[in-house]
């Protein structure tokens, strides 16, 4: 009675939580994917992000009423202290996602996204104090012997791609963004709309180099004008996921949006292989049930400790 008073929107924050997870799982590597195909390098892709992506997000906060709480946190050193080190490390999680995407190590991102709950977990223990139990240990080890088989794997393959260190860039800079951002007292679209305001510098002066060396496709004569229709809707792309997230998040149980999470990076591993033409060798796929067995583990441990405090509570009001 007290959880369906406390979430009486569950049905569209699950709708809310699964656009933005299929989102993130098809729409957002099928767009760079095409981009790289028409000759985008990653640094475009991801200038652009940022230079289209930055006016939506002041339209957004004009109209919810934002923009006050944007200008606050310009002024407010306790926010600028965590908001720009956030910054630097939304470029790398970013830029090595379109990167992946590109060099066909969509499957290394995917497996960076499987185990970034269990490193948040790990940073928990080391920055906040947080008690991590003995099952949680054992899905952290989990995660770390699934890399070293995935990088075993690349080691063997006869088209290896190399060491599979996007695996752990990408679940190390958004962990850290995450530890970061949690002690930001602003809401989620205001950190993003300071975070690429301080970006764009950085994304004019990518697009300025890039046009300089003849390579930003969006600059070509060539280019055909579809293209460079889809190349301007690079913010749209970005900022539509985290609406829906925000959303998901408000209306739904954390809990469950944690569970949710892991429908992202398992729709890019079968799209890295399904539709990329990236390689699933056993010794790959074995990497992966290692981590999807970690996983299980974390999953069951988190449920069960979510029921043990429901329990608690109620003991305690009775």
């Amino acid at each position: 009675m007290h959880q369906n008073t406390q979430y009486p929107h569950k049905a569209k924050g699950f709708a809310y939580a699964m656009g933005a997870f299929g989102w993130w799982a098809f729409v957002l590597p099928s767009y760079f994917r095409l981009l790289s195909h028409y000759g985008a390098p990653p640094l475009e892709a991801f200038a652009e992000r940022i230079l289209f992506g930055f006016p939506v997000l002041l339209v957004i906060l004009a109209f919810s009423r934002q923009l006050g709480e944007f200008g606050k946190a310009l002024t407010t050193w306790h926010t600028l202290k965590y908001l720009i080190p956030s910054t630097g490390l939304i470029f790398f999680n970013w830029f090595f996602f379109i990167y992946a995407v590109a060099t066909d190590r969509m499957s290394h991102a995917a497996m960076g996204y499987y185990i970034n709950p269990l490193f948040s977990i790990a940073l928990g223990f080391f920055f906040l104090g947080e008690r991590m139990r003995r099952v949680q240990w054992f899905a952290v080890a989990l995660a770390g012997v699934a890399v070293v088989v995935m990088g075993y794997a690349e080691f063997t393959a006869t088209d290896s791609k190399g060491l599979p260190w996007i695996a752990l860039v990408l679940p190390t800079s958004f962990g850290l963004y995450g530890l970061l951002r949690k002690n930001v007292k602003v809401s989620p679209t205001v950190g993003l709309t300071f975070e690429m305001m301080l970006l764009m510098p950085l994304g004019i002066g990518l697009m300025i180099w890039l046009s300089q060396k003849n390579t930003a496709i969006i600059l070509h004569d060539s280019t055909p004008l579809w293209l460079v229709g889809v190349m301007l809707l690079g913010g749209i792309v970005t900022i539509i996921p985290m609406v829906c997230f925000t959303n998901a998040v408000r209306l739904l149980p954390l809990s469950t949006v944690g569970l949710l999470q892991y429908s992202a990076p398992t729709g890019q591993l079968v799209l890295s292989f399904v539709a990329f033409g990236e390689s699933f060798t056993p010794l790959k796929f074995a990497s992966f049930a290692i981590i999807w067995v970690a996983i299980t583990i974390y999953s069951w441990d988190m449920l069960r400790g979510h029921r043990e405090m429901k329990s608690a509570g109620v003991e305690m009001l009775e």
